[in-house]
């Protein structure tokens, strides 16, 4: 009886003679050991957490027997126990050793470590953290435009209209002169001084009246669409306010998320209850870029009015603080701000004016649309903003530089949120 070759069948359906392969299991390496999920749980993390010296199962590891018992615990550190019990902290004079986090970051440090608030009981507590939130005075940096004491209003007549004039009025002056001197007529003198009289009044209407002519037209000149807007083109976009990457908060009230802020104290000196010699002490005002969505047509626009751009803003503040010889009390909060800028708080009559733009205020700019790709922007005009002649309102050509903003003087009641 002949012995029968054994045959198998491979997995591709093939039948070949041969006992079928015997594969030796190998055994698992470290490479191929699968390691579980931790999720940032150090007593999970097994010889990771060994490593830096944090515990790993319910125990603490032992400590090490140390030959000088006394200089080994002033050396090495002592055993703590807090609210994270179990956990051994070290103390050394050499490098700082790091830590792992509960997050699973290295960081340099004991665990655990960092700014910690102070912890205080009551009333106490409050007021210690009121006081050091009211002391830091904000310092912005260059993407921020710290702008001057008042927006400059000035009027625009051709030089060679103030030539002419100038002439004619020598000329006037000189003729009437000789001529009373020789002929003792005052003809000449009266009708130039006819003359000068009204052109006198004028100039001090407009000086007078000037700021409020613009702002008239400002007001009267008609809104843009700023998609339909070209680029170059000069418009006035009036829409609500958002703050872009800095939001400016006002520097006595505290008031965040502004896109304009303005604080100023006026001081007058001397004695008397009519007080004269009055000017601006301090003053601080500061605006950033921002953006505006227009009412027309929804787009936004992105504002550039920060990194030192010219920028008119015409927001009236309010008075925060009246000092007045009747009443010489001064609040903690006011000496608080005066001390932090090193103003004196002698005998004077002071105000204090705050003005603000908060997010979500309406706001009217005047600019020039800037487009870059998707990117729709207001920048200041190269030519200044002017008015033209207000022949109803005998105002003269009124213009100012730069970006022109415009905001309601009601305008904590029309805050919309965002």
């Amino acid at each position: 009886m002949g012995s029968r070759i054994p045959s198998h069948q491979l997995s591709n359906g093939l039948v070949v003679s041969g006992p079928p392969e015997q594969f030796k299991e190998r055994q698992p390496t470290m490479g191929s050991r699968a390691v579980p999920y931790t999720g940032g749980d150090v007593k999970k993390s097994g010889e990771l957490g060994k490593m830096f010296d944090i515990q790993i199962g319910d125990h603490p590891p032992p400590l090490k027997p140390s030959r000088h018992s006394s200089s080994s615990q002033h050396n090495s550190g002592s055993v703590r126990s807090g609210p994270n019990s179990g956990q051994i902290s070290k103390k050394s004079s050499g490098p700082m050793t790091p830590q792992l986090q509960p997050t699973g970051l290295i960081t340099s440090g004991q665990l655990g470590s960092g700014p910690q608030p102070r912890r205080s009981s009551g009333q106490l507590g409050q007021l210690e953290q009121t006081a050091s939130m009211n002391n830091k005075k904000v310092v912005y940096g260059s993407a921020v435009t710290a702008l001057s004491d008042d927006v400059k209003v000035n009027f625009r007549v051709s030089k060679a209209v103030v030539w002419v004039f100038m002439v004619v009025v020598a000329m006037g002056l000189l003729v009437g002169g000789f001529l009373m001197v020789a002929v003792k007529k005052w003809v000449i003198l009266v009708a130039v001084a006819l003359v000068l009289v009204p052109v006198g009044v004028v100039i001090v209407w407009n000086y007078v009246w000037g700021k409020r002519g613009l702002l008239g037209f400002v007001r009267s000149y008609p809104d843009a669409e700023l998609r339909g807007a070209i680029d170059g083109q000069f418009v006035k976009v009036t829409g609500v306010v958002t703050c872009g990457s800095i939001p400016l908060e006002s520097s006595y009230q505290r008031v965040p998320r502004c896109v304009y802020v303005s604080t100023e104290l006026c001081e007058t000196q001397g004695c008397g209850s009519k007080s004269t010699n009055k000017k601006s002490n301090h003053s601080e005002k500061y605006v950033a870029d921002f953006y505006i969505s227009d009412f027309q047509s929804g787009l936004r626009a992105l504002v550039k009015a920060g990194y030192g751009a010219k920028v008119a803003p015409f927001v009236k503040p309010a008075t925060i603080v009246d000092v007045t010889k009747e009443n010489r009390d001064l609040s903690p909060s006011f000496l608080r701000w005066l001390a932090e800028r090193n103003l004196s708080t002698d005998d004077r009559i002071m105000r204090l004016k705050e003005g603000y733009i908060k997010e979500g205020s309406t706001v009217s700019v005047m600019g020039v649309v800037r487009r870059h790709d998707n990117v729709v922007m207001i920048v200041p005009p190269v030519q200044p903003v002017s008015t033209g002649f207000q022949w109803l309102h005998c105002l003269l050509p009124t213009y100012v530089e730069g970006l022109v903003l415009t905001c309601d003087d009601t305008q904590d009641a029309d805050v919309v949120p965002v």
